[in-house]
């Protein structure tokens, strides 16, 4: 049986902008980023894979549209949050064959989007093992913990990138380019159409090409926009101080730098 996870977030939606447009009550963008989930989807069943999962992944985790997408036979969705350590890519599991990423955002510290940041706009960055980490690389890192490549990214041209950087051999469909404080995109229609052919292609390729070699050891820097923040995750079992601002834990499980993440993000 061939199952497919999805994380789909908004922040890399085919032409967003503002963060006004990432809440509940815009439902254009909600509709957008229900449409390039479907586009994925639609491959997906097309592709001979037998069950879908979609995790609403943005916020409130409740934007998607159940009743936009294709209604087919084994596709499900997880709204609203788990509460576990895996966030984002809460459902994952060993017996998924493999996993995409839709509206992915550059990360927190650069230049990618307007709406770049990494799990929390509270925080000025996280770094791991000294690289900027962003939501991609966390979740890409989760899903290879469970021994699920990640074989799809959809959102900004530099997340694409960054993407590559980690799994060359991903198939990245870059939907929005930011520019300062704008962006620019294709027509949502011409997202919708390049998501679904690349990843038609993407989902019949072998996908073990797309599992990246998780690290040995982690160090885990979040730098806080307030000190006082700093002051008191420092307190995290294992965690410390590694300036007035930034709160370092090392590990050499993924899972425990998860359960740091999921309590001092």
């Amino acid at each position: 049986m061939k199952k497919l996870f999805i994380s789909a977030d908004i922040e890399g939606t085919c032409g967003i902008a503002r963060w006004k447009e990432t809440d509940l009550e815009d439902s254009y963008f909600r509709t957008q980023m229900t449409k390039e989930v479907d586009s994925v989807c639609r491959a997906a069943k097309e592709s001979g894979f037998d069950n879908v999962l979609i995790k609403d992944a943005h916020d409130y985790a409740v934007n998607l549209y159940p009743d936009k997408l294709t209604q087919s036979e084994g596709v499900e969705i997880i709204r609203s949050w788990t509460g576990d350590p895996y966030v984002m890519v809460s459902g994952i599991d060993k017996t998924f064959t493999a996993a995409a990423f839709t509206g992915y955002h550059s990360p927190a510290f650069s230049s990618g989007s307007p709406l770049a940041h990494t799990m929390s706009t509270s925080l000025q960055f996280i770094k791991i093992n000294g690289e900027f980490a962003s939501e991609f690389m966390i979740n890409a890192y989760s899903c290879a913990y469970n021994g699920v490549p990640t074989v799809l990214v959809t959102g900004d041209e530099h997340l694409c990138s960054l993407a590559k950087r980690l799994i060359p051999a991903i198939t990245a469909v870059p939907v929005c380019f930011g520019t300062g404080g704008a962006t620019r995109a294709p027509l949502p229609e011409i997202a919708c159409g390049l998501i679904y052919d690349a990843a038609e292609e993407a989902l019949r390729k072998d996908p073990c090409s797309c599992l990246p070699r998780l690290p040995e050891r982690f160090t885990v820097d979040v730098q806080y926009k307030k000190q006082e923040s700093a002051h008191n995750y420092a307190y995290f079992p294992g965690a410390k101080l590694a300036d007035p601002y930034t709160v370092r834990f090392e590990c050499t499980d993924w899972y425990d730098a998860l359960v740091f993440m999921l309590f001092c993000t």
